[in-house]
């Protein structure tokens, strides 16, 4: 298994991972909070390989998991209650953390935080942060378990869903 910046050859794969997160989400499986359509999309990995900023995680030639990592923070950010005070150019965030629903379980989303963390560290970020909706109950209690803290709710027009309400979070590096 290794995590690697994500080709177009990979996009198809990785859009059909947004289209099983989506079924899951249709049919009750998740609560995420994500709409077929609307986001993540196809448009949304290809804009973030046009950016050079999404990853995968490939084992025996199969895309199992992507994210999409950079410095990009919502303006709501700016309404955290953060602990750790930062510049912009000191913050790393994870967004769009995907793992194919047929692979869960194999410790794929651990991985990819390591990885995320260990990037950080290496490129000289002060913080890590992170998102997602207040609903999606499964990360809010994945991403503690990795040192992150809660730093509030914000109210964000997140990627054309509307308005929701985003649980924010961080990590000191």
């Amino acid at each position: 298994m290794i995590i690697r910046k994500a080709s177009l050859d990979d996009i198809d794969r990785i859009t059909e991972i947004y289209e099983k997160i989506h079924e899951c989400e249709e049919n009750g499986t998740y609560t995420i909070g994500w709409k077929r359509g609307i986001y993540p999309t196809s448009q949304t990995a290809l804009s973030a390989l046009e950016r050079d900023d999404i990853y995968v995680i490939e084992s025996e030639g199969n895309i199992l998991a992507s994210a999409i990592i950079n410095g990009d923070q919502t303006p709501e950010y700016a309404l955290g209650k953060w602990r750790y005070r930062a510049e912009s150019d000191e913050v790393l965030v994870l967004h769009t953390l995907t793992v194919d629903p047929d692979s869960q379980n194999k410790g794929l989303g651990k991985e990819f935080v390591k990885f995320y963390e260990t990037m950080g560290r290496q490129m000289g970020y002060k913080v890590l942060r992170i998102d997602t909706q207040v609903k999606n109950l499964s990360a809010r209690s994945f991403y503690p378990k990795f040192g992150f803290t809660e730093a509030g709710i914000v109210k964000s027009e997140f990627n054309g869903l509307g308005t929701v309400d985003l649980m924010l979070y961080e990590k000191l590096l």
